[in-house]
């Protein structure tokens, strides 16, 4: 008994010496149990869609050049027409000439990098890095199967965390400050120009979406042994009204099209916006949130950074044109069914418990 207690310390001892030594979380460990049941062969039965982890083709998203928003009348509208008509036929789109310089882009990826190759122990702790706490994360706590744990790691920072961590300066704080106040703008921007397109202007987004409810997510997906048997980030829609995702050259994003998965090719010289359940529900189903993923990838890790316009969880959203198709709901009680699903499905379900009854 005594030995098997001394093997049991032994064996902790060397996991917590990995997490000092290491930037990697510790993802086999912790998940030891569905890494077990792949060995053994029972893993593939619990999947849910696994035969979807496969993609036919690779797609380019539609291309806007935000430049001609600055253009004659009849280019500012055209530019402005497609960008609806993106959001309304694929969900998601690509913009270049958006206003957020390289440099600044640049200069987040290096700090972004520097901050995942702390020790994981390091990264654990929010307090030494000025974060809120919970601001990190990795893998998923509720995962019971490998189709449910998403092989990632991620800083999920309010916009009010960075504005603070002025009385701290760090390159990593001021390169963040320089980016979200930039892409913030551009995503009000955005959203003005999809509620005119239905014909509703309103200061809405400028008034419930707010630097204490907006967040920046840094994100990093190791390389990862099992590719593609787990995902970098399993399928789901965002919980926001708009997305605008900065992404390196590894690529992996892929979105349903058309009722099959594409994989999107990566361009280094465009921002990818993509439209949130909010906005989806705001528009009467006129924009659509699309179920998007992240694969792994065997051998490279991948970063991508986001910025989440979102309203304060008081917020009312309701459609702007009647019969409504979806119930009228704040964003906390979205958050929390959500949440609730999660847990009891071990995935999101999302805005289908939102539908008005046709009974």
């Amino acid at each position: 008994m005594v030995k098997s207690t001394n093997f049991s310390q032994q064996a902790n001892q060397k996991i917590i010496r990995r997490e000092e030594e290491s930037a990697d979380p510790p993802f086999e460990e912790t998940y030891k149990k569905l890494f077990d049941e792949i060995r053994i062969g029972k893993a593939t039965s619990k999947m849910r869609n696994y035969e979807n982890l496969f993609v036919v083709e690779e797609c380019e998203l539609p291309l806007i050049d935000l430049e001609l928003l600055k253009g004659r009348e009849f280019e500012r509208e055209e530019c402005k027409r497609k960008i609806a008509q993106a959001s309304q036929e694929w969900g998601f789109f690509q913009v270049v000439n958006h206003g957020i310089s390289q440099d600044v882009l640049l200069k987040m990826r290096k700090e972004q990098m520097k901050l995942f190759k702390k020790p994981f122990h390091e990264k654990m702790n929010d307090k030494q890095l000025n974060f809120s706490a919970g601001s990190y994360r990795w893998g998923t706590p509720s995962a019971t199967c490998l189709q449910q744990l998403s092989w990632s790691e991620a800083f999920h920072v309010p916009l009010t965390d960075i504005s603070n961590s002025i009385h701290h300066p760090t390159t990593l704080s001021s390169t963040m400050e320089q980016f979200a106040t930039t892409v913030s703008e551009l995503a009000h921007n955005l959203a003005r120009i999809l509620s005119e397109r239905m014909g509703y202007k309103s200061k809405y987004f400028r008034e419930t979406c707010l630097p204490h409810t907006c967040y920046v997510r840094m994100n990093r997906y190791p390389a990862c042994p099992i590719s593609p048997q787990v995902f970098g980030l399993m399928p789901h829609t965002d919980s926001d009204f708009l997305t605008i995702l900065h992404q390196d050259e590894i690529g992996g994003l892929q979105l349903v099209r058309d009722g099959k998965w594409i994989s999107v090719k990566p361009n280094p010289e465009a921002l990818i916006i993509n439209i949130g359940d909010l906005f989806q529900a705001w528009s009467n189903g006129v924009y659509k949130s699309v179920e998007h993923r992240v694969v792994t990838n065997k051998a490279k890790e991948r970063f991508s950074t986001a910025f989440f316009l979102c309203p304060s969880y008081d917020t009312e959203i309701r459609s702007c044109f009647e019969p409504s198709v979806y119930k009228r709901f704040t964003f906390r009680e979205f958050r929390q069914q959500v949440q609730e699903d999660v847990k009891k499905y071990g995935y999101k379900v999302g805005l289908p418990r939102f539908l008005v009854s046709t009974h």
